[in-house]
């Protein structure tokens, strides 16, 4: 049975770029078709039909049309705006962060819906008023569980003894967690993590984001979380976000 050319999709744009003097190329992440590549034509001009529906940080329902290069959107309407996390600077910034991190996480038209409905939520939560960092730490613990290398934090990854409160833990990316006192892992890839952190390593593992977002905790503790999962999804995806430089003095300039 022939593949039909016409399709309609949800869809969040991740990233775009200009082409020619009127279109524009955006990655989608789609709930079921997973990312992929779109243009819309004529979209620049000032009577486009579409030019005001296809932005970031919306949720939005597309007409398509199979194409050789790229698909062609022909409809576009907003389903979900989202518009008061772009009011806060650091919510967008976050936005840009966690769209990079699931495009670099999912191939193109791999089935990708854990991910879509990760994004979703992050975004709407960000939208809500949820601090940003928190909502970042909630996506990236998830995003690596729906990459199947969600971080180890109850057990050595090295013995798979349970941790005890009383010894030293180190934080080791490529080895998938936590190594207990009596390992040592590769010098340049590990941190040393505090017990407090720890802690809340396993919050974010066992939680809901509300009731992370409901704790109480030191700035000093949140900021070791942080490193720590930078570094492990900087593992897991092989490189660095580029959108963090951005979010990082976003979030200096508002201290």
């Amino acid at each position: 049975m022939p593949v039909p050319r016409m399709y309609k999709t949800q869809a969040i744009v991740l990233s775009r770029f200009e082409l020619g003097e009127a279109d524009r190329v955006l990655t989608l992440l789609t709930p079921h078709d997973g990312k992929l590549k779109a243009i819309a034509k004529g979209v620049r001009r000032p009577n486009s039909r579409i030019g005001g529906s296809v932005e970031p940080f919306a949720e939005l329902h597309l007409v398509l049309v199979h194409g050789r290069t790229f698909d062609v959107i022909t409809q576009a309407s907003v389903g979900e705006a989202w518009l008061r996390l772009r009011d806060r600077l650091e919510s967008a910034a976050t936005a840009w962060y966690l769209g990079e991190l699931a495009e670099r996480a999912v191939e193109e038209r791999a089935a990708a819906y854990p991910i879509y409905a990760l994004l979703r939520r992050a975004y709407q939560l960000l939208d809500d008023g949820m601090a940003p960092g928190r909502v970042a730490r909630w996506f990236e613990y998830g995003l690596a569980d729906a990459l199947g290398m969600r971080p180890e934090v109850d057990r050595c990854v090295e013995c798979d003894r349970i941790l005890e409160e009383t010894e030293a833990f180190r934080w080791v990316p490529a080895l998938g967690g936590v190594l207990c006192g009596r390992h040592t892992g590769p010098p340049a890839e590990q941190v040393g993590v505090s017990l407090a952190a720890l802690k809340l390593l396993k919050a974010y593992r066992r939680l809901d984001i509300e009731a992370i977002a409901a704790l109480r905790l030191p700035t000093t503790v949140e900021l070791e979380v942080e490193d720590a999962l930078r570094r492990f999804i900087r593992y897991v995806l092989e490189r660095e976000a580029r959108s963090l430089a951005f979010l990082d003095e976003v979030r200096a300039t508002s201290r």
